[in-house]
């Protein structure tokens, strides 16, 4: 049975919107980090919105090691239209997309991936959907944009692995008690 692990890049205030407006400070620790989350995933499911925004940047870019692995992954898209930016790779998934995560979870394989995503993951959440979140956590406040866990029910979390980075991110690692 697949693992669903989500990685997900959050202000201290816990706002996951625009990473690129504090995450400034990346450093060894954190590349090994991304490296070890990344291993173990041959599925990737995106929501539309990061789908657009990704697809017309990663496809082109040196930056590794996630340029790698997302450009050649498989990767689901969660969406009711139809995609508009090719990407090699990419599906749309078609009908109820919790029943088919569902299916596919009973499937053999590596872990599936969420990246991103954040209307997507909150779903998969409150739908019990997610065994492990893979979180870096900068050491800076946002206070605008969209919060992962908004609107997410209350529920217990096992912390299984904490690094702090160099430069001050927390690397933590949580399986969720279902």
């Amino acid at each position: 049975m697949r693992k669903v692990v989500a990685y997900e890049l959050l202000s201290l205030d816990g706002v996951a919107e625009e990473p690129q407006e504090f995450v400034n400070d990346w450093d060894d620790a954190m590349n090994e980090n991304l490296k070890r989350v990344i291993a173990t995933q041959d599925i990737v499911v995106l929501g539309r919105r990061t789908y657009n925004d990704w697809a017309a940047y990663w496809p082109d870019s040196e930056n590794e090691p996630f340029s790698g692995f997302i450009n050649k992954v498989q990767k689901l898209v969660i969406t009711s239209t139809p995609l508009t930016n090719e990407w090699s790779g990419s599906s749309v998934v078609e009908g109820d997309p919790i029943a088919y995560l569902q299916e596919l979870i009973l499937q053999p394989g590596g872990d599936i991936g969420i990246h991103g995503s954040i209307k997507l993951l909150q779903s998969l959440l409150e739908n019990s959907l997610v065994d492990e979140l893979r979180l870096v956590i900068a050491p800076a406040f946002r206070f605008q944009g969209r919060k992962l866990f908004e609107n997410v029910a209350p529920g217990r979390l096992s912390l299984t692995r904490s690094v702090t980075s160099p430069t001050g991110y927390l690397l933590l690692d949580y399986s969720l008690n279902k």
